[in-house]
């Protein structure tokens, strides 16, 4: 007799985003000539596969048991579909647009470390590559821009944990020079902390407090409507990391966060169904 249990589980997600995923999956497999039957799972059970593992962190040697597949298959079936959901992700012009749409008053630019398994990589100088000083752990960075009400509205690609967030912001191709072409066109400034201090002009951030000296009361006064205002940010980062539980400890290859991270805000976009427009619709 079998020791085995077998219950039955529900996923707290809307169908139509399982169905938006089960589109993309089945648009990949027709571009890449796929003959029907050749697959162990269709596109609706791979995309159920990805999104338990987005949405519950179920592990993937869990995901293949329950799919009766191999766990390198269930690995394969799970990077298609993070990749998938990453490529629809809107690019830095497309939420730019979005938030002048929208009628944004001001946008809002913050980085989160996500963690990830401890991995000894060396960097420059013989450091961790991937170690935050900062929150002492392991992690990439990923910046993450959002609107004045804190949802997302852009994703950056991963930068090694160690890395600041204005080295971070730096390296991500075109945004310094976005978020200033879009202060200068509509006067959209940027909010951030103070870990992003002259990385732009049309980048708004605290006044550090100078050495030896106090600031002035209209100083103090700045700081706190800035920081009042910049607050809500922390809920775009927030909203990702308590709705996936893939996100709060990633155990694939830590350059693939940046993908890892795109796909969830797709996902995201898709549960809220904030700022979706016929541009992103598969079908």
């Amino acid at each position: 007799m079998s020791s085995s249990v077998t219950y039955t589980a529900t996923l707290e997600i809307k169908r139509e985003t399982v169905e938006y995923l089960l589109v993309l999956l089945a648009a990949r497999r027709t571009q890449r000539g796929t003959r029907a039957g050749t697959r162990a799972l269709g596109p609706f059970k791979q995309a159920v596969l990805v999104l338990r593992w987005f949405l519950d962190g179920t592990r993937v040697r869990q995901l293949a048991t329950d799919n009766a597949i191999s766990r390198s298959t269930a690995y394969d079936y799970l990077h298609e579909g993070i990749d998938a959901l990453a490529a629809d992700a809107p690019d830095l012009a497309t939420a730019l647009a979005e938030a002048k749409a929208w009628g944004a008053g001001h946008l809002n630019l913050d980085g989160t470390v996500i963690r990830t398994d401890r991995i000894s990589t060396p960097g420059p100088n013989s450091a961790d590559l991937w170690w935050s000083g900062k929150h002492k752990h392991h992690g990439g960075n990923v910046q993450v821009l959002s609107d004045p009400d804190g949802f997302p509205l852009w994703t950056s690609d991963v930068r090694p944990g160690r890395e600041h967030d204005t080295t971070c912001a730096k390296a991500a191709e075109g945004l310094v020079e976005a978020l200033e072409q879009a202060a200068t066109e509509t006067g959209l400034l940027t909010l951030t902390d103070l870990g992003y201090e002259n990385l732009s002009p049309a980048i708004r951030t605290p006044v550090k407090k100078p050495k030896n000296a106090e600031l002035t009361e209209e100083q103090k006064a700045y700081n706190q409507v800035i920081r009042g205002v910049h607050a809500v940010a922390e809920r775009a980062n927030s909203l990702l990391k308590t709705t996936f539980k893939a996100l709060r400890r990633v155990s694939l290859d830590p350059w693939r966060i940046g993908a890892i991270v795109a796909a969830a805000f797709v996902i995201l976009r898709l549960e809220h169904g904030r700022y979706l427009t016929e541009d992103h619709n598969p079908s």
